[in-house]
């Protein structure tokens, strides 16, 4: 019951979040959609009024208005526009017609109705839309597109305008792309109806209502019309250029009603879906619970140190845990032997490293005549040795190469290698060379600094190897060579040191040790067979 409680709680939170979330997207998506749609209406009648101004200009270029010709103009631009629903007037600054082409010519014509428009255009000097007006020539509800004329162009007129009815306009507010229910519209500068369609239509020349011209501020966009109601989302879009809007807008409900029917069918459909997963959920966990147990009996045997087989139940993911546990058993098994392997590997390096140690103190105590003296020389040794073992234990004992290792015991003792050259093609040297060659390279060094080549800024230090092929097989010849240093006389007496670079470095590796003391620096050779070297098939890590 506590399983099923954890299941359906958050089920249910999260399908009424994914609810709250699609109410919001659908919100903003109605918005973005709303204004959209006002913008699609704008931009047609903004191309019907550019279209309007091109027609202005084009008939502002006739030779016959430029004459004065008026009715030769009249005639020819009736013929111009019969097949469309535009009336060309031209009129002086006082708003007198000159031309109606609605008026057949040498009639009586009379004074315009919209004065302020004419004015208005006259004073900007560029192309306007006048707001909705009653045409007294025409009886019926008009707008004005007023082109101002230069003496050039007439040197009677002052205004050019083409009229039109605003009825005309009615199909670019057509609302068959629109909610239910909702409502399209143009209105001028005044927030008077243009034109209007759906079921908020307006007759033209009323009012637009005040509560939705005040939450149209901005170019393009939609808002909510406060406490409406029903909630009322008003899309509205600013004609570039002219003084214009157009305007969609309903009710939110209807827009919507899509999405509360896809809300109901959700959570009836989660609902059974949810009770549905429950039972098989409950079937499916009787028979994990079964698998379960024997999987923990599987578990048990395994912590008493026993190789367990696995078991097999009718769910596949507790069969594979069963293999998996299975296996550990038997890794375990061989994991268990890895490790005596390695304590006895362990202990039998640790073995060689005391007696070396211990071999290494016997020797030293021979040469030292004091305790100061054994401690200085065993300090530095037992230093040089332990930086070799730790850089095989990071290697997990499989060991190092020979250019590493002369970079780590030059670097204990001189601090820097930058005036060591090494020469020869790099190989991995096996533990114990490692440890007896740390050895020799550390004593080579230390005299280097204290007498030899390293003590003075001039001197360099040469260190290369190669390997050719003897009588017993591949050798190896590496060659210690210092120049630039003081001048080099060879010691009345051998210490430890020379025992090591000597003796110990030819017994190690079974082979011979050339020490050479040459005025301008000392030469060291060991030439060794290679297999005293090179790493064994069988040792760790191989």
């Amino acid at each position: 019951m506590a399983m099923a409680a954890l299941t359906v709680l958050p089920f249910l939170g999260f399908v009424i979040f994914l609810l709250v979330q699609l109410e919001n997207g659908e919100r903003a998506t109605l918005r973005r959609e709303t204004a959209q749609d006002a913008q699609v209406i704008g931009r047609s009648v903004e191309r019907r009024l550019q279209e309007m101004a091109t027609t202005l200009r084009l008939l502002s270029t006739s030779p016959e208005l430029k004459s004065g010709d008026l009715v030769a103009f009249q005639d020819r631009t009736a013929s111009s526009l019969r097949a469309s629903s535009l009336y060309l007037l031209l009129v002086d600054r006082q708003g007198e017609q000159l031309m109606n082409t609605r008026v057949a010519p040498g009639k009586p014509l009379q004074r315009m109705s919209n004065i302020p428009a004419l004015q208005s255009a006259l004073s900007s000097g560029q192309i306007e839309v006048s707001d909705i007006f009653f045409g007294a020539t025409s009886q019926r509800w008009v707008f004005n597109v007023t082109m101002p004329l230069t003496r050039e162009q007439s040197p009677n007129a002052a205004a050019m305008i083409l009229a039109q009815d605003a009825g005309d306009l009615s199909s670019m507010t057509a609302t068959d792309a629109l909610p239910p229910g909702w409502s399209s519209a143009i209105i001028d500068a005044d927030g008077d109806v243009v034109v209007s369609s759906g079921p908020g239509n307006q007759p033209s020349g009323t009012p637009f209502p005040k509560e939705m011209v005040d939450v149209m501020t901005g170019g393009n966009d939609s808002a909510v019309v406060p406490r409406s109601d029903p909630q009322t989302l008003v899309g509205y879009y600013r004609i570039p250029g002219w003084s214009w809007r157009t305007v969609t807008w309903g009710p939110i409900s209807s827009a919507q009603e899509t999405l509360m029917s896809t809300w109901r069918r959700l959570f009836f459909g989660s609902s059974i879906l949810l009770v549905v997963s429950l039972l098989v959920a409950w079937a499916v966990a009787q028979q994990l619970r079964r698998s379960v147990r024997q999987i923990s009996a599987m578990a048990e045997q395994i912590g008493e140190g026993e190789i367990v087989s696995p078991v097999m139940t009718k769910i596949t993911e507790a069969n594979q845990v069963a293999f998996a546990l299975s296996n550990a058993s038997f890794d375990r098994h061989q994991a268990e032997d890895r490790v005596h392997l390695v304590l006895n590997e362990l202990v039998h390096r640790t073995t060689n490293i005391l007696t070396l140690v211990q071999s290494m103190m016997r020797q030293i105590s021979r040469k030292s005549s004091n305790m100061e003296e054994f401690q200085a020389a065993i300090s530095g040794r037992l230093s040089g040795l332990a930086r070799s073992i730790e850089a095989l234990a990071r290697e997990q004992w499989v060991g190092i190469p020979l250019s590493q290792l002369l970079n780590l015991q030059l670097s204990t003792v001189a601090g820097s290698c930058d005036r060591v050259t090494l020469v020869g093609r790099d190989f991995t040297l096996n533990t114990q060379a490692v440890q007896n060659l740390g050895l020799v390279f550390y004593e080579l060094g230390t005299n280097s600094v204290k007498y030899g080549a390293l003590s003075v800024p001039t001197g360099r230090i040469l260190v290369k190897w190669h390997i050719a092929e003897g009588d017993l097989g591949p050798m190896l010849e590496i060659c210690w060579a210092e120049s630039g240093g003081p001048p080099v006389e060879e010691p009345h007496r051998h210490g430890f040191g020379t025992t090591i670079i000597e003796r110990h470095a030819a017994s190690a590796f079974g082979g011979k040790v050339a020490l050479d003391y040459r005025r301008d620096g000392i030469t060291w050779i060991l030439k060794a067979p290679f297999r005293a070297f090179e790493i064994e098939s069988g040792q760790p890590g191989h």
